[in-house]
């Protein structure tokens, strides 16, 4: 159970493959024992394309603000925010649709959600005590979607490459570089760069200590 009165919500966004995930789980590194930080990530909150054949799913634009369920989201960031346990989506990427199962999850002391378009949404924006926009470059962006997506998401070369032209670039110009403008903090080079990742770090601690009871 958290401590808090009110949990912290970091929320942070950038072009797939910009580092996201790699400065959410130093985050996690930096906090002290009894801080507990929960990770999420906004590809769970997929709308569910059950029903729907597969040759359809495969060519839905997964980059596009509508792909997302953002009010089960945004409800359940909500219960977490009233230290209410919640049943989490999983994604099954290589079926293009939500799987049968969900991840119970009990309330905890900072919610840090991570996603392509987690800015996109002023619902979503609103619940969040800090927002993160990790700049990177374009090559090192799709050479990490290239890896991932064939290692984890069993896909091929050729398709990453047609679907990175097709929809990723064109949806990052068009939906998540604009959402850069509400950012808090803009880390460039992802990752990579402690000493944003440290001042980042002292923020959080800073409003941890503002929402203690």
């Amino acid at each position: 159970m958290s401590k808090l009165e009110k949990p912290v919500v970091i929320g942070i966004t950038g072009g797939s493959g910009s580092g996201k995930t790699t400065i959410a789980h130093k985050i996690v590194d930096q906090m002290q024992e009894n801080e507990h930080v929960l990770i999420m990530t906004q590809d769970s909150y997929y709308k569910d394309n059950t029903g729907i054949p597969m040759d359809i799913r495969q060519n839905i634009n997964y980059d596009h603000p509508d792909a997302f369920d953002v009010p089960l989201l945004e409800e359940q960031i909500g219960c977490l925010l009233k230290h209410q346990p919640i049943e989490m989506p999983v994604y099954d990427f290589k079926e293009h649709t939500r799987s049968k199962k969900t991840i119970h999850t009990e309330p905890v002391d900072i919610i840090i959600l991570e996603g392509i378009l987690v800015l996109a949404s002023k619902e979503i924006r609103d619940l969040m005590d800090i927002k993160v926009y990790v700049d990177t470059d374009d090559d090192i962006r799709f050479i990490r979607r290239l890896e991932r997506d064939i290692k984890e998401r069993g896909r091929s070369i050729d398709s990453v490459i047609e679907q990175y032209l097709d929809t990723v670039k064109p949806m990052y110009h068009q939906f998540i570089e604009p959402t850069k403008r509400y950012a808090d903090i803009i880390i460039p080079e992802g990752g990579e760069n402690d000493v944003a990742i440290d001042m980042l770090t002292t923020k959080v601690h800073s409003v941890l200590s503002q929402n203690a009871k």
